[in-house]
């Protein structure tokens, strides 16, 4: 029996340590989804050669002057981009720009985004740190949808990472990582199955849940 593999766009700005996660677990037979593109709003972008080295297409898109968002005309061209590459789902491995209307509509319920704290604390950037300089004793990681918000899109999954008393921001970063890279393959993995359904802002899992 062949197993139908859920056509992703990945969109990165940088190292796409998460993007590589998602390719392991792919190529390991543990996520039933096929990436399709790779987009960057950074040209040398390590992410990009991340996925050329897997054979995955791979392209710059001029995301415009704005340092924040993207211009009208460049969002088109994502859209198009991901249109032309019949992507059914759009994971946002470090992409550092927020996305507006135009590529909101085009792929309503169907974005995803890992962010490195426990929603709905410590949104936008630097999150470990912020989650480090406030004190917390736990701190993680978010699986969610994508809305216009900032980080405030349905939440899907998260992972706990409690806070050593030795720890430093680096150190609890790459804690947080290791579970990144696991809820967001699961996170995926849940979406190609059919099984996420949401209700206002609860996403609801159906069918047991099993931990990877």
């Amino acid at each position: 029996m062949i197993t139908r593999r859920l056509p992703v766009g990945v969109l990165a700005s940088g190292r796409g340590s998460n993007l590589q996660a998602l390719i392991d677990h792919i190529e390991a037979g543990r996520l039933d989804a096929e990436i399709r593109v790779v987009v960057s709003d950074v040209k040398d972008a390590q992410a990009l050669e991340r996925a050329r080295r897997h054979g995955i297409d791979a392209c710059y898109i001029d995301p415009g002057p704005r340092r924040t968002i993207l211009t009208a005309e460049a969002e088109e061209r994502y859209v198009q981009c991901m249109r032309d590459h019949g992507v059914e789902l759009i994971a946002l491995a470090g992409f550092m720009r927020i996305l507006k209307e135009r590529f909101l509509a085009a792929h309503a319920g169907r974005i995803l985004n890992i962010h490195p704290a426990l929603l709905p604390s410590f949104p936008g950037l630097q999150a470990q740190r912020q989650a480090f300089e406030y004190g917390v004793k736990v701190s993680g990681c978010t699986v969610h949808f994508v809305d216009a918000g900032i980080d405030t899109g349905p939440i899907i999954i998260q992972a706990s990472v409690p806070v050593r008393d030795d720890d430093t921001v680096a150190s609890l970063s790459e804690r947080i990582l290791e579970e990144e890279h696991r809820i967001y393959a699961e996170a995926i993995q849940l979406f190609a199955e059919g099984r996420l359904r949401v209700e206002g802002r609860r996403v609801i899992i159906e069918g047991p849940r099993v931990e990877g």
